[in-house]
Formats: C-alpha cells, structure tokens, sequence
C-alpha cells in the first residue's frame, strides 16, 4: 500500500491551490475556488466529487490538470444539504470543457434526485475553444438539467468574475443571480466583438457590470460589495426557502404575534396623491427584522421580498408610491410574475400590499409591449395555487386592480382599510370620461361631480356588498388580521386541469 498511498497523496497534491494563481486572483479582490466554498459552506462539511476529473483532448495533453478547472460537490449551509460548484479561473480562465461540463451536470443530477439546493460560484470565460463542439455540446446538458430542476429544487448562481458566452445561459435560468461590484461581469460578446461589430464603445463594467444587472437589465437579484458580504447573502436567501418543491418553506418565530401596527397611520398618508415608502408599512407589519428584498435596484415602482409573519415565510408584492405612483409598468410586471411564480413552486405563500392607480400609460410602454408584459402578472397569478392574499391600503383601479386583487381571478382574501379606493379609475378621469357632454355645458359642475363619484364609488363599502372585499379593517390591526388570514389558508389545496403546461405570454 506505500506505493499506491504515495500515488494517491501526490495527485492529491494537485489539487491544492497554486499560490501564484491565489495571489493573482486576490490581487484583482477575488478569492480561489476552494476558498469561495470554504466561505459559504459550513465548517469541515465540503465532500468534493469528482476531484481526478480531467480534460481528453490529445491535443491538450499539457494541459491537462485534476479537476479540470471545477470544484464540485456537497456540503451544508446551516446545517441544510447542499450541492455545490466552484469554477476555479486559474485554470484556462475557468474555461468550460466536456469534463468540466460533466462534473457540473453529475452534481445537479445529484440536487435534483436528492431534492437539495444547487449553488454555483461562476468565474468562467465561456466555452472552451480548443475542445470544439464537445465543449458546446456538454453545455447544453447543463441547461437541460437546470431546465429539469426548475420549479423542484432552488437553483442560485453566484457571479464571481467574467461570465461570458455560454457560461451566462445556465445563471440565466436559474432561481436567483447574485452579483459582486466591481468584479462580477456577465455578457454574450464582450467589448472588443461588441466594437468590431457594431463600432460602440463601452467597458466591461458599463456592458456586464453588478450594477448594471442589478440596474438596468434586471438580469441579476443581488448585488455585493465583496465576496464575503455575497456569501452571506446567498445564506440570508436559503434561510427563506424550502429545500425542494415538497417540502414548507422554514419557520421561526420572533415577533409578538399580537403587537398592534398603530405607526401605519402616521406613515401612509390618508390623501391618495401624497407619497410615502413602502418600505416602512412592511417594516412595521411582518416580523422585525425579516425581510430580504429581491432586486431592490430593479423596477423600483414595485418592491418585492421574503418576509416572516409570526414565523411564518411570505412572498411580499407591495406597490412603491414613491416611484411612478407605484404604476406597474414593464420592467415591473417580469420582476412581479416571475417572483410570484417562484413562490408559487416553493410552496411560499403571497401577500400583495396595494397602491397602485394602474398600468404605466406611454407609445414607449406600448410599443415595447406592455400588454403582453402586464398580462404575465395575471397569468403568474392565475397559475398560482398558494394562499393568495391582498392588502388595499388606498388605491386599486384599472387593470392593476385585477391583477393583484380581483377575488375572480383567485384572491383567496381581500382585506381593506378605511381608506382604499377601487375603481376603474380615480375621479376626475371617470368624470372626463363619463360626464364628458354634461361637462361641456356646465364646467362648473366638474367639483360635484368628482365628489359624487368619489362618495358613491371610491371607498371599500362599495366593493364590499359585492363581496369583492372580505374584511376591513383599522391600520392598527393589519398585522393581527394579516396573521389570521394567513393561518386559515395555510392548508389551502387547490388541482388544476391537467395538462403538460401552460403557455405564458413571454
């Protein structure tokens, strides 16, 4: 056994970081790949699967190295089983080639039969060149696989360095993207193709950057401001989430259940054009200090989140007034359907929290196709058979009205202060509209008519003996009545046809 021991030791050996490579990527504010999992996984829980893995490529036979340029394998996260990869870009720029591609797919096969988290910490340039289709090919079974585990285990692509080509794809499908600044890029073509192309100009940061993904594109969830803070983050996330689509998603009490949200009043103003942020009416009705925000730099007019409600893990879908009015527009209606739809595979129910006057008005907002973004909201929602429940804090007109409050399109509970109006529109425009020939004649009539059609429209009574309104309630009691609905639904069953799957207005 000397001999053979011997052998083992020394090929293990290899698989040790190279100094000059660690120095190399600390230098640039990045860590190594055995590093990134000593970070995010629990202390001495890191099993490494297919560590002797190696390229075949005769043609790169001096290249060759264990491991082929991926760490993978499992591991804990607060004690819950993960499955995890790490692309090490000291070797051929973490490039991905068919035995790099294969102990990736062999780790998400592994998630997907066990029913466990898969993370991947990408620093990749892309295919690799020298190992030709085999490289392209083996790619695509990893967007198969995160195909496959879409909706059964969550899926978390963590972006540590470049990520171009088809090393984007696989963090494009899944769950969520996190992203470091200064550090983390992610695009098809870089800057040279993208100059030789088309003649534009722009650097890696301005084309792919964490900021503007997180910003612009909406393609990322989470932005850090070191890879540390970003493991963190990616903790913080999975202590929300269950461990597979059949499983419910953590409690843990450590609010009172019965505190009274008497700060609402002062927050949310009773004048339906005065602003305010949403942020504080969630701080002040879900348990203090939980709620993570998903892409709090994305479509700022709608603010969506992991929140606990006397322990218990919600969806939040609230309504920004500080931003557009909190309008849904386009960018907001795919931040909104496609958080609802994770929630819905999740098992974690949806709370909306509603101030909306309706859909973004604009030729740019048509001609981008804001109809066939706006109705992924009604479908995302439609789809949904989580305990669904809306809170109407002051305005509900229109389209948004449908979309995130209608009992017909499967609202479960509808809950109202005093001072929600839902309409079709607000006053005046209904007055322009309806009494637009009477106006004509009379201008002066145009006071009374607005305060007719306020009284007898713009208040929750009206929606109420409809039965469009479950309860209203005072400000003070949000958080207790939210609890109640919450704990009566949280048995909800609900089948739907069967059918191999919809088709979502994408």
């Amino acid at each position: 056994m000397g001999d053979k021991l011997k052998e083992f030791l020394n090929k293990s050996k290899e698989l040790q970081n190279d100094k000059q490579a660690a120095e190399l990527q600390h230098k640039k504010g990045k860590l190594t790949a055995r590093e990134r999992l000593k970070h995010l996984l629990d202390a001495d829980s890191f099993v490494e699967l297919d560590a002797f893995a190696e390229l075949q490529s005769k043609d790169l036979e001096h290249k060759k190295r264990a491991g082929d340029g991926v760490v993978t394998g499992y591991g804990a996260i607060s004690k819950k089983p993960v499955y995890v990869y790490a692309q090490d870009f000291s070797f051929m720029g973490g490039s991905m080639g068919e035995m790099h591609n294969h102990k990736i797919v062999h780790v998400m096969e592994l998630a997907l039969k066990t029913g466990c988290p898969c993370i991947g910490l990408l620093d990749s340039g892309g295919a690799r060149i020298q190992e030709g289709i085999s490289a392209l090919d083996t790619g695509g079974r990893i967007f198969q696989f995160n195909t496959l585990m879409s909706g059964i285990v969550p899926q978390i692509s963590v972006i540590l360095g470049p990520c171009a080509g088809i090393a984007v794809y696989s963090p494009a499908l899944t769950d969520f993207i996190f992203m470091v600044n200064n550090t983390s890029y992610m695009f098809i073509t870089g800057p040279d193709v993208i100059k030789t192309v088309t003649g534009e100009s722009i650097d890696f940061e301005g084309l792919g950057g964490a900021k503007s993904h997180n910003e612009k594109s909406g393609v990322a969830h989470f932005m850090a401001d070191n890879e540390k803070e970003c493991f963190d983050m990616v903790k913080a996330l999975l202590s929300y989430l269950p461990q597979n689509n059949l499983e419910n998603p953590p409690y843990y009490s450590s609010d009172s259940r019965v505190r009274e949200t008497k700060k609402l009043e002062a927050i949310v103003p009773e004048d339906p054009k005065k602003t305010y942020d949403i942020r504080d009416v969630i701080a002040e009705v879900f348990d203090k200090k939980y709620f993570l925000e998903i892409q709090p730099l994305f479509a700022g007019n709608v603010v969506v989140g992991f929140a606990r409600l006397d322990g218990n893990v919600t969806g939040i879908v609230a309504n920004q007034p500080k931003v557009l009015a909190g309008c849904l527009d386009i960018n907001s209606s795919d931040k909104i359907s496609r958080f609802v739809r994770f929630c819905d595979c999740f098992n974690i129910p949806l709370i909306n929290i509603v101030d909306v006057t309706g859909y973004l008005p604009g030729t740019e907002q048509e001609h981008d196709g804001i109809i066939r973004h706006g109705a992924k909201v009604l479908y995302a929602y439609s789809e949904a058979t989580v305990p669904k429940i809306s809170l109407v804090l002051r305005k509900a007109f229109g389209g948004a009205y449908i979309a995130l409050v209608s009992k017909d399109m499967g609202f479960d509970k509808v809950i109202a202060w005093p001072t929600a109006e839902i309409a079709v529109m607000g006053a005046e425009q209904a007055v322009n509209i309806v009494n637009k020939d009477e106006l004509s004649k009379n201008p002066k009539a145009r006071a009374d008519l607005i305060s007719h059609y306020s009284e007898k429209y713009l208040n929750p009574y009206a929606a109420a003996k409809l039965g469009k309104i479950d309860i209203i309630i005072e400000p003070k009691n949000t958080r207790i009545a939210l609890i109640k609905c919450l704990e009566m639904l949280l048995s909800k069953r609900e089948k739907r046809p069967a059918k191999k799957h919809g088709n979502m207005p994408l």
